[in-house]
């Protein structure tokens, strides 16, 4: 009984942050559209939003209630604990710039991919992800390359707790299926993503490991599927990543 208490939310907290998802989800809203939405009281609403807006996380303006910057410095508390961050990023960059495509390095928290640091080249194109944007790793070059570095165990463990959600009809969303590619991820050393999160959208990801072998993220390079075609993919920018994890790696060891 202990153990089951232990494991419940607690339901205020749980409120709280449900409207601040809802607020980053769709900008500015009213208590009216945010109880609406959220399936709660109206004055329930109110009173987390005045408690959010007394401690700096929301803000009032004529529009309604919107996330407020109090949460930046969570977030770039949040990055800049991860040596990962701080080593990646002049790579990531200099991928960037030597392919003119958006690179990425992402990392793995509780079984959901998160965009660490982004870098875009004059070629680049946008796309929904964001520094900070949380994915299921199952969707990106980057995560399958991150699952691939996992044990079957663990990737199962991550599978049982977060399903495999489609994001597009190319999105795997079998069991069996992400484990055969995940095979195919470890012999050859990188992941291919082709419209699997985006529509016309192609990415090549390759994991970065520590020591003893645990993925602490990947690096992703992700463009337009008629320039980053199998081959160029395959050849030419697997190639480009998985010298620069190498070298993320060693920077790694020793930083």
């Amino acid at each position: 009984m202990t153990v089951d208490r232990q494991r419940r939310p607690v339901k205020t907290a749980a409120t709280s942050f449900a409207i601040l998802e809802r607020l980053k989800e769709q900008g500015t809203l009213g208590p009216t559209a945010l109880a609406s939405e959220l399936d709660l009281a109206k004055s329930t609403v109110h009173r987390h939003l005045k408690t959010l807006e007394q401690e700096g996380y929301v803000v009032l303006d004529e529009d309604g209630y919107r996330v407020g910057l109090r949460l930046l410095d969570f977030g770039i508390h949040a990055r800049n604990q991860h040596n990962l961050y701080e080593v990646a990023k002049p790579k990531v960059d200099e991928l960037a710039e030597q392919t003119g495509e958006k690179v990425w390095c992402v990392t793995e928290e509780q079984g959901r991919g998160y965009h660490l640091y982004g870098a875009g080249g004059k070629h680049s194109v946008r796309t929904p992800a964001r520094e900070g944007t949380r994915s299921y790793l199952h969707q990106l070059a980057a995560g399958k390359a991150i699952l691939s570095a996992f044990s079957d165990d663990r990737v199962d463990e991550i599978i049982d707790q977060h399903g495999l959600p489609a994001k597009t009809n190319a999105t795997i969303t079998e069991r069996d299926e992400l484990f055969e590619q995940l095979a195919t991820i470890r012999d050859r050393g990188f992941a291919l993503n082709r419209e699997e999160i985006v529509p016309k959208l192609h990415a090549v990801g390759v994991p970065i490991t520590d020591q003893a072998g645990h993925p602490v993220g990947a690096i992703s390079l992700s463009g337009p599927s008629n320039r980053l075609t199998d081959d160029r993919l395959e050849d030419e920018l697997a190639n480009l990543l998985l010298g620069a994890a190498n070298e993320v790696e060693i920077n790694l060891s020793f930083s």
